[in-house]
């Protein structure tokens, strides 16, 4: 896989998201969104606490929507206008163009949530918090976002109907989210083995992100990351040689 024809696939990409209101609009509503649940729900000044622990515990569902909203456009758009055939017939590989384009999401997602630092700089003036906690719950946050949107950028490529892309991304992101929660795992208990329903558990987002946002930066959860990207990446090429061959 060559980093050239990658790195001019992001870039082409990146453009394409600033060339309309969209990713303004998609900024705007993101950072509105984290304030006020921050601030409203999160109870952030009630709890007198210098942290931004309300900040980060409403990040998996923010992200189970507007990370399907960014994905959805990914590869049903391409399809939908037809780009997708003279996207495919450039001297570049099926993993390049997955790659270049989901690098580009990840990179514009990451703007979004890199916006936030004026949370950052309000607790670091009312108080002391550990900025080693806030650090790392920063990077679990978007390794859980690359986990949603690499899910959103395969089930993409599936359809050429954006809104059906969204709805179905955000069935089966909301399925990675819940795994690991007691509701779930119990209606596994009664018929699984233990093991089984241990691998489920092991499959959430929440429980992954949950335990970097303690400020514990864990090898396994950077692994199990890294594991959900490349798995999904790897069927978005799949799908789209499958197309390709069509």
């Amino acid at each position: 896989m060559s980093i050239g024809n990658t790195r001019t696939v992001m870039r082409r990409e990146l453009i394409s998201y600033f060339a309309t209101p969209v990713a303004y609009v998609f900024i705007v509503i993101f950072l509105v969104m984290s304030a006020a649940f921050t601030f409203y729900l999160g109870g952030f000044f009630e709890r007198e606490i210098a942290d931004l622990e309300p900040f980060f515990r409403f990040h998996p569902w923010l992200y189970l929507f507007l990370v399907p909203a960014v994905g959805m456009r990914l590869w049903a758009e391409e399809r939908k206008y037809g780009t997708i055939e003279l996207l495919l017939t450039l001297p570049i590989s099926v993993s390049e163009a997955v790659v270049g384009k989901f690098l580009a999401a990840w990179l514009f997602v990451g703007l979004a949530l890199a916006l936030t630092f004026p949370m950052w700089i309000t607790v670091n003036i009312l108080g002391n918090p550990d900025n080693g906690v806030i650090l790392a719950a920063y990077i679990g946050s978007w390794l859980m976002a690359g986990g949603l949107l690499a899910i959103s950028a395969c089930l993409s490529a599936t359809t050429r109907n954006q809104i059906v892309a969204f709805i179905v991304s955000v069935v089966v992101c909301f399925g990675f989210l819940l795994s690991g929660l007691p509701m779930v795992l119990d209606l596994f208990r009664g018929w699984l083995p233990q093991a089984l329903v241990d691998g489920i558990a092991n499959l959430s987002f929440l429980v992954h992100f949950n335990s970097i946002s303690r400020g514990v930066i864990d090898l396994r959860d950077i692994v199990y990351f890294a594991l959900v990207i490349g798995f999904w990446l790897t069927a978005n090429r799949i799908v789209l040689e499958l197309r390709k061959a069509d």
